[in-house]
């Protein structure tokens, strides 16, 4: 009788003991809000390129998922500034661009945030062809240049021409979309083109020796940045940090497996091997926030200022419009902007 009396105030303590477990574990779940295990949808507008290699990583390895994301990377657009317009415009919750696209949409008084970049590069380029006479930059004045307006590109033209004693007034620019490019300049519909990869590498290709081409960045990177609207923002902080998380784990796995990655963002992109590996030098995949991403944006905001692209006079602050909690709390060495 005693044996069985034992066997029964053991049970109970068991399950006494696992009731309480179970209500602490259910109880710092729900502490920590971020509702680990439901899968939350999300969509990101892309240009199809390899600056998002990070996304391309993450979504081939199952980070994302692994992390409680259904992402969509929503193809379908021309360059960073359409998918930024594209995501105000509801078409995604996230899109991925240039600094340059937010500068602009600051000045027209959008909702707009960066919360992360996703990589620094050197990718754009001026050409002209090699039997046009033109032989420096000062040679472009009067010259028609087809440009994709409203990108980073323009800046970059105008910084240039400024650099070398010129106005962007002092030439013609004629909107050209990166991928008609090419045959803007095969057919002397301009005189030089400006675009960024992978086209520079396929008009260098195809044309050859008949081209010339000059990088325009002049030692300065652009930022390659995801952005979502300040609303959107507010109310996914914790799904930001999902995001990042799994796009942490991409950067290390690009870090260990540099070959596979390669060979992923290959698969995605549709670019063979030699052409990443031409780019590869001009690219730094990695999560960041920095006081150079800052900086940079003032610089742009100047340059549109002084040529009369904006009806502002003052440059914004864009500490507002930068995010930094997301990041903060999974890779909290990759922030360094100073407020």
């Amino acid at each position: 009788m005693r044996n069985r009396d034992s066997r029964r105030w053991i049970e109970n303590k068991s399950r006494a003991l696992l009731i309480l477990v179970m209500t602490v574990v259910g109880s710092w779940s729900c502490s920590r809000g971020d509702d680990s295990a439901k899968m939350e949808t999300l969509t990101i507008a892309v240009v199809p390129t390899e600056l998002n290699a990070l996304l391309y990583i993450a979504e081939a390895k199952d980070f994302f998922a692994s992390n409680g994301l259904q992402v969509t990377l929503k193809e379908g657009y021309d360059s960073g500034a359409t998918a930024a317009v594209g995501m105000l415009n509801g078409e995604a919750n996230i899109a991925s661009a240039a600094e340059f696209p937010i500068v602009r949409q600051v000045f027209n008084r959008k909702d707009i945030t960066s919360f992360g970049t996703i990589a620094k590069y050197e990718n754009t380029f001026i050409i002209w062809r090699a039997d046009s006479g033109i032989k420096t930059i000062k040679d472009l004045n009067g010259k028609k240049i087809g440009v994709t307006l409203t990108t980073i590109s323009e800046f970059y033209l105008g910084r240039t021409l400024d650099l070398n004693g010129m106005s962007i007034r002092q030439v013609t620019l004629v909107d050209t979309k990166a991928a008609e490019s090419e045959k803007a300049l095969a057919k002397g519909e301009v005189d030089a083109v400006v675009t960024w990869e992978p086209w520079v590498s396929q008009i260098a290709r195809r044309m050859g020796k008949k081209v010339i081409a000059r990088t325009l960045h002049a030692g300065q990177n652009a930022y390659w940045n995801l952005v979502a609207t300040t609303d959107w923002k507010s109310n996914h902080s914790n799904t930001i940090k999902r995001l990042m998380k799994a796009l942490s784990q991409a950067e290390d796995y690009l870090t260990r497996h540099q070959d596979e990655a390669k060979a992923i963002i290959g698969k995605r992109t549709k670019f063979d091997e030699a052409y990443l590996e031409i780019v590869r030098q001009r690219y730094q995949f990695s999560l960041s926030l920095d006081q150079a991403l800052i900086v940079a944006m003032e610089d742009e905001a100047r340059w549109m200022i002084k040529n009369g692209l904006t009806n502002e006079k003052q440059v914004p602050d864009f500490m507002n419009y930068i995010y930094e909690d997301g990041l903060n709390a999974i890779k909290p060495e990759a922030v360094n902007i100073i407020r």
